[in-house]
């Protein structure tokens, strides 16, 4: 088991369950609500995204806290149906349990999250997703089609001549929402897009998808899945013999993924995002020895989802210094001004969202070699 003793910012997630006993104890803190995903085919990232939000909460800490008041951690279960997680999102809010929402979920929960908070919390939600979020008091970290998906396209096409894609998505708002975008940017890349399938989250079986991938005329296949979802598809895509004719493309793989996927399934599979375990930047390789020396050699993967969790934390934490509040209406007000180095390198925040740099990268069986910066 890897190594979570010691820490004083975690607390249980019984408080999701239950009003709190000692509500003085509890409002010494400033309690974070760490929505992230505990079952279900993105639940393989929760471990990875708690790690980093406790190595981020401590880290703050050590700083002198936030507002005189330590941070600790309160984890929510994102995983879900939408209506389910704003139920245990809302019991701790009423019961002035949560100070902050923040976290990796997936996007249809953000927007049910979002729409029912409506400004109440500040809420950080650091998942890629497909644009447009503009709830007040919501805080993104994470990628965007735009930055991400079309630029690598644009990148795959130049340098490898891949200019037909097909597309399989979970069918839910962030693969449509991209896709969406993607159709609307790709037209200047000279790039065309032959089919698209979608299936419903938690998908096993895969026969009819890649039938029509073998029919298809793509050089490319943009992987739009989530978590055990894409390791299903990479193990059957790798066994029907596509990967021999057709490159893939993930903007959401991790080595967790790779790994689950196996060495077999891998062979020209890309990502894209602004994280990875294999970066070699000062500030990347430092959190990758912070993260070990704190939890030691059995901690789950140090990848892109989890680094979004600390990013999360960092940027709550740049907000409310610089303004020394944690009111959503003054956090508004510190937009164009807020920037700081870290994983990610240099970033800031433009219109509430995290400008950053975006790595591709290409697996190296159950690892990810780092490509270029786009």
């Amino acid at each position: 088991m890897w190594n979570l003793t010691g820490n004083s910012v975690y607390r249980s997630e019984a408080l999701s369950r239950a009003p709190p006993t000692s509500r003085t104890r509890v409002r010494a803190a400033i309690n974070v609500g760490l929505l992230i995903p505990m079952h279900g085919s993105a639940g393989m990232f929760g471990s990875s995204c708690l790690a980093c939000g406790v190595l981020a909460a401590e880290e703050i800490n050590a700083e002198g806290g936030l507002l005189g008041r330590e941070v600790h951690l309160v984890p929510i279960d994102g995983a879900g149906h939408p209506e389910d997680v704003v139920d245990r999102v809302d019991r701790l809010v009423r019961w002035e349990a949560i100070d902050v929402v923040a976290g990796w979920h997936l996007s249809h929960v953000r927007r049910a999250v979002a729409a029912h908070l409506q400004g109440q919390l500040p809420y950080v939600y650091s998942a890629l997703y497909e644009g447009g979020e503009r709830t007040e008091g919501v805080f993104l970290t994470g990628e965007t089609p735009d930055r991400q998906i079309v630029p690598t396209m644009g990148w795959l096409a130049r340098e490898l001549g891949i200019r037909r894609w097909a597309v399989v998505g979970d069918d839910y708002l962030w693969p449509r929402g991209s896709m969406a975008a993607v159709h609307a940017l790709t037209r200047r890349l000279g790039t065309e897009i032959v089919d698209e399938m979608y299936v419903p989250l938690g998908q096993e079986n895969f026969g009819a998808v890649l039938h029509r991938l073998a029919r298809s005329r793509a050089d490319g296949v943009l992987m739009l899945l989530v978590g055990q979802d894409a390791v299903h598809f990479n193990r059957a895509y790798a066994a029907a013999g596509l990967d021999r004719s057709m490159i893939r493309l993930s903007p959401l793989m991790d080595e967790n993924m790779l790994l689950a996927s196996g060495f077999e399934a891998t062979r020209d599979l890309y990502s894209a995002a602004a994280y990875f375990e294999a970066l070699t930047t000062p500030s990347a390789l430092d959190l990758v020895g912070r993260y070990a020396a704190r939890f030691g050699a059995d901690a789950p993967p140090l990848n892109s989802m989890g680094e979004s969790c600390y990013e999360a934390l960092r940027l709550l934490a740049a907000l409310t210094r610089k303004v020394s509040s944690l009111r959503v209406a003054d956090l508004l007000h510190t937009d164009a001004t807020v920037g700081y180095d870290g994983p990610r390198g240099s970033v800031h925040l433009r219109n509430h969202h995290l400008v950053q740099d975006i790595h591709l990268a290409r697996a190296d069986g159950t690892m990810f070699d780092v490509v270029t910066r786009l």
